[in-house]
């Protein structure tokens, strides 16, 4: 006989089959009695619907999340990836679940007590809950990633292998949060050669310095591509109600640090001077920090902040 007092968690996942960015677990404990409408699989909503259920299954339920990144994908496989992400999902739940229902197969284990349930997305609440909470949570991660690099469109495809993104990838070749241990990314990625002879490097520095402060929970507001002419900020970013002007250096060699000395007067000055135009714009009137990056650049860069006082 069924306890209907058990606390039953559900657990989808979204981003197994992309080529580019993490996998995302969700889960989620329904109140009894809930008044949340609508609740389906998320890939039958449509985006405006998904943003909707989202915020009201955030409102009222437990729920925890899970992400594992690329880099992880690569390492342990993507099924093991999203094992590892719906058991951290599982584990930021503020309750201990009774049982936890997963759309599809279950954990291969019972350490954390589990079932599996082919098409839960469309058949159980708790689970269609999940699968929503997992898929806006990503498609919100990917959107950020597209501000860092345009040139795939992420925001439109979310990683997945669409005509337009092969097409881009064929191109642009595979960036840093493509999956290198997938088919199709795995014959494109780069040489050091090749992207010396596109002219790739600097922009390549900068993309690598945004997506460690995205990964630091920084914001990115705005990012320099026009990199043919020298401008003393390259990100602005906003954090904690501060804005955040950096300038990024690419080392050509591994020094590790960084004489700051050696940034003169007259150019922490022409970064000030941008910062101010900027907030003029923008009509901000956060505080200003100004940070250099410098970044040097292997299989896994190596990447160093130096926060220069703001003294006028």
């Amino acid at each position: 006989m069924i306890n209907t007092n058990n606390i039953i968690a559900g657990v989808d996942e979204a981003g197994r089959g992309p080529l580019a960015g993490p996998v995302v677990a969700a889960a989620v404990i329904l109140p009894k009695n809930h008044s949340i409408e609508g609740l389906i699989d998320s890939k039958k909503l449509t985006a405006k619907k998904r943003e909707k259920l989202y915020k009201e299954i955030t409102n009222i339920c437990d729920y925890g999340i899970g992400i594992v990144s690329h880099r992880t994908i690569d390492k342990i496989n993507v099924l093991q990836a999203t094992f590892k992400a719906m058991r951290v999902a599982i584990l930021n739940l503020k309750q201990k679940p009774d049982n936890t229902l997963i759309d599809g197969y279950g954990l291969p284990d019972q350490v954390i007590k589990n079932e599996g349930v082919i098409g839960g997305d469309n058949l159980i609440e708790c689970i269609s809950a999940a699968s929503i909470i997992a898929k806006v949570t990503r498609d919100e991660l990917m959107l950020k990633i597209d501000d860092i690099f345009p040139e795939y469109g992420f925001a439109k495809h979310k990683g997945y292998g669409t005509k337009a993104h092969m097409k881009n990838l064929n191109i642009y070749k595979a960036c840093p949060i493509h999956r290198k241990t997938f088919s199709p990314v795995k014959k494109n990625i780069p040489k050091m050669e090749w992207l010396i002879s596109k002219d790739k490097l600097n922009k390549l520095a900068v993309q690598l310095v945004s997506l460690h402060y995205l990964n630091k929970n920084y914001t990115i507001v705005h990012i320099n591509f026009n990199l043919n002419e020298k401008m003393p900020i390259d990100i602005v970013l906003k954090k904690d109600e501060i804005n955040v002007f950096v300038k990024v250096i690419l080392l050509m060699k591994n020094t590790n640090r960084m004489n700051i000395e050696n940034l003169t007067t007259d150019e922490l000055k022409n970064m000030k001077y941008e910062a101010s135009k900027f907030n003029q714009e923008s009509d901000s009137t956060l505080e200003s920090k100004f940070e250099i990056a410098t970044i040097f650049l292997q299989k896994n860069p190596i990447i160093d902040i130096y926060n220069l006082h703001n003294e006028d």
